[in-house]
């Protein structure tokens, strides 16, 4: 692929099971309507790239219109992010490279023996959410895939003492609509997906500022902990995530000890 293709997906594997799955969701929540706009974010990992050719088709296929384009966070790390922006030019993508000061602010607030992450997050999405809304965009697309939400799930029962996970579709204070097509994909079919193409992908190590400037800083390790459990239950019960996709949709809150519930 040398030049911008005449047809952007004309060269792409794509997944049967993630284009299945992104159509559900599509289907059931209307996560992008007609005239939407829509940015991606586009941190050049295997999710963002799946994610951004998934609705490069969608925006191809579907019968109706909508604008689409992708953004990455450039938080100070000294990453080069050109291939990036050419592997978007070749399929016809509208590309935006935000620079932030995020790591210069995380190591100037950092507490010792803390973890990052959190604060992060916080600082990518708030830069995400003001880009959006600052560029004209109403829907601002994340690639949480199935996996994260039930990883969210337990890491917030089991460390936080709350039961939360990722909703398909929220509003966030800017009044940006953020949309989450893969929220019931899973992450297995992801990687096969990306394997398949050979996307350019960036490494998440490349990108995490918890590793930048270690020092006297806690390195992340609830998430593979709770990654490592769920993959043994399902070694044990293969329809285990099948059963949590249902069980997030099937949720008796009269059950549990909330007040407002309670019949």
């Amino acid at each position: 692929m040398d030049k911008k293709l005449s047809n952007p997906i004309k060269d792409i594997f794509f997944s049967k099971k993630v284009t299945k799955f992104v159509g559900r969701v599509q289907g059931k929540y209307e996560l992008i309507k007609p005239d939407d706009k829509v940015l991606v974010a586009f941190s050049g990992g295997k999710d963002s790239f799946v994610l951004l050719h998934v609705l490069k088709r969608m925006q191809l296929i579907a019968p109706f219109s909508f604008e689409l384009a992708a953004i990455t966070i450039d938080a100070g790390t000294g990453i080069d992010y050109s291939p990036l922006k050419e592997w978007c030019e070749r399929f016809d993508i509208p590309y935006i490279l935000y620079e932030t000061p995020i790591l210069e602010i995380m190591n100037e607030k950092k507490r010792p023996g803390s973890s990052p992450c959190g604060f992060c997050a916080r600082m990518r999405r708030g830069a995400l959410y003001s880009k959006a809304k600052e560029l004209g965009f109403n829907k601002l697309a994340l690639g949480h895939h199935f996996d994260d939400a039930v990883e969210t799930f337990f890491m917030s029962m089991f460390y936080n003492g709350m039961m939360k996970s990722m909703p398909p579709i929220y509003t966030a204070n800017t009044g940006i609509q953020v949309i989450r097509p893969m929220i019931k994909v899973r992450e297995k079919w992801i990687e096969y997906m990306a394997s398949k193409n050979e996307f350019p992908i960036i490494d998440g190590e490349a990108t995490c500022l918890a590793l930048k400037d270690s020092e006297g800083v806690k390195t992340p390790y609830a998430r593979a902990k709770i990654k490592k459990w769920l993959k043994e239950m399902e070694e044990e019960e293969p329809k285990l995530f099948q059963r949590l996709e249902s069980a997030f949709e099937n949720i008796e809150c009269h059950t549990f000890f909330m007040k407002e519930f309670l019949k």
